[in-house]
């Protein structure tokens, strides 16, 4: 359990410094080749009616996208992913990573579909993802989510036995906010509090503008960064695996189709051997 001089330092720290990575010199490696969709699978799952309810038993599958839900299209002069939103499902790395700084850029389309059409556009990013595909909602394999919703981006959500604690304030029965100086709280499926957590503050910019999302993972410890401002931390990341509680600290990562056409670019992992040095020492 981490200490309070440390979370207010990650606040202080994430408010005058942003965000840069631990290592002293940049090792990035591009995981979008700005061509095709080389180094990543695709999963679709059932189609859905209007009310998100499976229209058939079976999930459209493993690289089976009869509708191009995933592409890579021309942007002004650069080649970036769109992802339609009209199926649920994600583009997923071939490889798993852990100990680790991600960037990558967003915006959103105009689209939206079923259930979500006419709502907040959303998306998500998954990470350390493990197990079966479409275990969350017949569409996401487990993980933890880096959620990518029109004014909730940033929150926490526990795919398919994803678990964390989060410093957090109850804002009601069942809203809990992050804070740095809130309460260590589980979120799971099996808690109380259910497996969401609201991120702090507001950091998106105006729809169809780009933004930079930043994750920093090392260990069981995670953090969400949103165009440079740091809206959640969570510690002790772990899963629910068959009845048992084991730690959920590597996997592949997701960025997931959930109703809404988005565009996404400039996407690099780097590794790091500790989390920022800035973001603990004032």
């Amino acid at each position: 359990m981490k200490s309070v001089k440390f979370i207010l330092a990650l606040l202080f720290c994430a408010v005058f410094f942003g965000f840069t990575t631990g290592n002293k010199k940049d090792e990035w490696k591009h995981l979008f080749n700005g061509k095709d969709l080389t180094g990543w699978d695709t999963y679709i799952g059932p189609d859905l009616d209007n009310n998100g309810k499976p229209i058939a038993d079976k999930p459209i599958g493993l690289n089976n996208d009869p509708r191009h839900v995933f592409t890579v299209v021309k942007d002004g002069e650069e080649k970036v992913i769109r992802i339609s939103g009209e199926n649920w499902g994600a583009i997923i790395t071939k490889s798993e990573y852990q100990n680790y700084h991600l960037q990558l850029q967003f915006k959103w389309g105009a689209l939206s579909w079923g259930q979500k059409k006419g709502k907040h556009k959303d998306s998500g990013l998954l990470y350390n993802s493990v197990g079966k595909f479409g275990a969350d909602y017949g569409a996401w394999m487990r993980g933890q989510e880096f959620q990518i919703e029109e004014g909730n981006c940033g929150d926490y959500w526990g795919c398919a036995g994803g678990m964390a604690d989060i410093p957090a304030i109850k804002k009601s029965d069942t809203a809990y906010v992050y804070s740095p100086t809130g309460t260590l709280t589980e979120f799971s499926q099996q808690s109380k509090q259910g497996r969401h957590c609201i991120k702090l503050g507001d950091g998106e910019n105006q729809s169809g503008q780009w933004n930079t999302l930043d994750l920093y993972t090392h260990g069981d410890t995670s953090v969400h960064v949103v165009n440079g401002k740091v809206v959640m931390v969570l510690y002790n990341n772990r899963q629910l695996d068959n009845g048992k509680v084991i730690p959920l600290t590597k996997g592949k990562i997701q960025i997931q189709s959930e109703g809404a056409e988005v565009y996404f670019r400039n996407i690099q992992i780097q590794p790091v051997k500790q989390l920022p040095a800035e973001l603990v020492h004032l």
